[in-house]
């Protein structure tokens, strides 16, 4: 008890120096992507600062003598700003040259960053790559990304997961706006719940993250930014045509009411109801699916106020099974269908008070909550209503002592709570919880030594209404041996409650008997990291090689069994082992002019003890391989873009000895996306196909032609059900 009390008191000890006026900022091309290595000085110095890979900056001055800002960089207009406060975050967007007569030559920027400053491994999505690939949404985002996959859960419900340093999305902490979102029920849709089009960026942690926005982290953070009100551009119109008979449209608009308030709107709403059933299985090879979606933001901004308001509302309707066009046989009158309806609603308000810039000090609250209505049906065997509600809150101080010391310090509290209505025969379960109160405190210290060594050590203590008190220390170390080789580690701990049914109502597609163990413990796991990132300069460009190596260790886990019985699924308390190694190398580099290439090779290796038997974790891949390619033309009117992807092979769950109805393993697969865009003034086209190489998982349904067996199981999936499809797009912008 007395190291505990001497460790927060050594985190709130105040380091006090003077510190010059700073202007801060960001730097953004007319897309929204950061422009890296922009040039930002006052009118008339001989010197200034360049952005950072997020396009920040920040730049010292005294307010009465600097006023007008300077931002240039090749192949964009010098911008020349009136600056009225160094309270206020500036926001530039440079406009593109188009002198008569001149070539102006622009260096491709990548739209995927890893950030070089950044004391966690933190990679950034920006809308550039974000509209490499058909980014409709959240779970379409990650196909050019080398660390995240976004798998099936099953053959039938569309249900999709991340997957994240070897082990289930459950462990990563997803964020909307850097406060914690989509838990329980909207973990198994969520990732189809944000369209594309309304993203700004999504940044993407691995490994133990900061204590700031919780405990939840184990395997990392995936956070979503919307667009913003401040920099969006003031409308942005995308259709979307599949010829699988999917079609999607996006709107976006940016109103300035003043110069202290400006809002945001966002409407999608997309529609896929034609049948399609490549494999001749009898069931639909996706979801019949139908959804709408709406949301509306606010920025107030006065003085050293800033404030952001938000509400979301989502209906997401989608039948799958089999239906009259899929059906072979005149003898099949009962076709077994899974009906899913979603009402989900969503508000959040981020309010923050800059008490003095020179310190970077300030005092935020961020506040949200979210209702989620949810009816299922799977067939005529199983019924399950879920009625979520969500509330979270989060006070936070920041200050900095000194360039060297700084400190955050906060206070949290979240509720959940799971109204369930349910009718399954082949569930065998005892008292669940149903609903959960947390509240916490952190302190967060970091400690920065001549830009060589940087140390964030972070504490938070929480007391839970199911499991009581849990404390979760978390170490980030980065030492820079030169601006072009860095090295990271990483240790923490996290936690995680865990609501069965919620999350895992897609296993209701098959016939396998659900025994949920009593007194399931909370989880928990000690995640440690190592990476090193090397910039070596050739031919006037920089080749970035990094590795990393990931180490995941749960202490206590809740265990889904489909080891001991081939037609049941069992959840208990892990008893033994439970562990995840992860080895990825990456190597990117632009070739000539306008083409970028990228080049991953992921190793996983996660074994779970199941029943006394430690064994390999099924359905996930032995290795990822990547190879990314993209080219834009000068002036970039043309944009070609080319993505492979490479599966190992893996090892599925233990079939029955008597009668296997399927493979000990599942083989190595291929899966390549290709896109065209052209770009015109104000808006552009774009093509594209996707799983060319029209690779199918051959029966991802057992028992498909006999849905009414107790074989029937649609969770057996670990491939592509959809073979070869093909796109075509539009995009309009008004810019700013």
């Amino acid at each position: 008890m007395e190291k505990f009390k001497l460790i927060i008191l050594l985190l709130f000890i105040p380091i006090f120096t003077f510190a010059a006026q700073k202007l801060k900022g960001y730097v953004y091309a007319p897309d929204k992507t950061p422009v890296i290595g922009a040039q930002v000085q006052w009118e008339n110095a001989k010197a200034g600062v360049v952005t950072d890979e997020n396009g920040y900056f920040e730049i010292e001055g005294k307010s009465g003598k600097d006023h007008m800002l300077c931002v240039s960089y090749i192949g964009y207009t010098h911008s020349v700003t009136h600056i009225h406060s160094f309270n206020d975050l500036q926001n530039i967007i440079l406009t593109e040259s188009t002198e008569l007569g001149e070539v102006v030559v622009t260096k491709s920027v990548s739209g995927r960053i890893s950030s070089r400053t950044d004391l966690l491994k933190t990679e950034k999505l920006t809308v550039k790559e974000l509209t490499r690939a058909a980014c409709c949404n959240l779970g379409e985002s990650f196909e050019t990304n080398p660390s995240v996959d976004v798998v099936y859960s099953d053959a039938v419900t569309g249900a999709k997961q991340i997957q994240l340093l070897g082990i289930s999305g459950n462990y990563v902490q997803m964020m909307t706006e850097n406060f914690p979102n989509f838990r329980g029920a909207a973990k198994v849709y969520g990732l189809d719940y944000i369209p594309g089009p309304w993203m700004e960026g999504v940044q993407i942690s691995k490994g133990a993250a900061s204590v700031k926005n919780g405990f939840e982290s184990i395997s990392g953070q995936v956070n979503v930014d919307y667009k913003k009100p401040t920099t969006a551009d003031p409308l942005s119109l995308n259709l979307f045509l599949g010829d699988v008979g999917r079609v999607e449209g996006n709107a976006d608009a940016a109103i300035i009411v003043n110069e202290n308030l400006s809002t945001g709107l966002f409407l999608h709403y997309s529609n896929e109801k034609r049948s399609h059933d490549a494999n001749n299985d009898g069931f639909l090879d996706m979801p019949k699916k139908h959804q709408f979606n709406i949301m509306n933001r606010w920025h107030y901004q006065t003085g050293k106020f800033i404030s952001q308001t938000g509400v979301k509302f989502l209906n997401d309707e989608r039948i799958s099974g089999q239906d009259h066009h899929t059906i072979q046989s005149d003898a099949m009158h009962d076709p077994y269908q899974i009906f899913n309806y979603t009402n989900r609603a969503e508000f959040f308000t981020k309010n923050g008070y800059v008490i003095d810039p020179d310190k970077n000090e300030s005092v935020a609250l961020i506040v949200s909550g979210s209702y989620h209505d949810q009816k299922s049906r799977f067939s005529d065997i199983s019924r399950y209503n879920l009625y979520e509600s969500n509330a979270y809150a989060s006070l936070m101080y920041e200050k900095d002592f000194s360039p060297m010391h700084k400190i955050s310090t906060g206070l949290s509290y979240n509720w959940d709570n799971f109204g369930q209505s349910y009718s399954i025969p082949q569930l065998v379960s005892g008292k669940q919880p149903d609903r959960e109160a947390v509240s916490g405190a952190y302190a967060q210290y970091t400690m920065n030594l001549n830009d060589k060594l940087t140390v964030l050590a972070g504490l938070r203590a929480d007391y839970s209404s199911l499991y009581d008190w849990f404390v979760t220390p978390r170490l980030h170390v980065k030492y820079n041996v030169s601006p072009n080789l860095y090295f990271r580690a990483s240790a923490g701990k996290g936690y995680r409650s865990v609501f069965v049914l919620a999350e895992n109502s897609y296993l209701l597609a098959s016939s396998r008997t659900l025994n949920i163990a009593d007194n399931l413990k909370q989880e928990s796991a000690w995640n440690y990291g190592l990476s090193g990132t090397y910039h070596i300069p050739i031919n006037g460009e920089e080749l970035t090689f990094s590795a990393e190596w990931f180490y995941t260790d749960f202490s206590r886990q809740v265990v889904m069994d489909m080891e001991a019985d081939p037609r049941a699924v069992s959840f208990y308390n892990l008893n033994g082992k439970s562990h995840a190694h992860v080895v990825q190398l990456e190597a990117t580099y632009p070739l000539f002019r306008g083409f970028n290439i990228l080049a991953s090779y992921r190793w996983m290796n996660t074994k779970v003890n199941y029943g006394g038997k430690e064994l390999q974790k099924p359905l996930v891949s032995d290795y990822k391989a990547l190879l990314t390619a993209s080219y834009e033309t000068p002036l970039r009117k043309w944009q070609f873009d080319l993505t492979s992807q490479f599966n190992g092979g893996g090892r599925m769950p233990t079939p029955d000895a008597e009668n296997p109805l399927w493979d000990n393993r599942f083989k190595s697969f291929v899966v390549m996306n290709a896109q065209i865009t052209k770009f015109f003034r104000t808006w552009s086209v774009y093509a594209g196909g996707e799983n060319l190489t029209d690779f199918i998982q051959k029966n991802p349904i057992i028992s498909a032609e006999n849905p009414y067996s107790e074989n029937f199981d649609a969770t057996m999936a670990w491939g592509p059900t959809q073979g070869r499809r093909f796109y075509l797009g539009f995009r309009y912008t008004i810019g700013k």
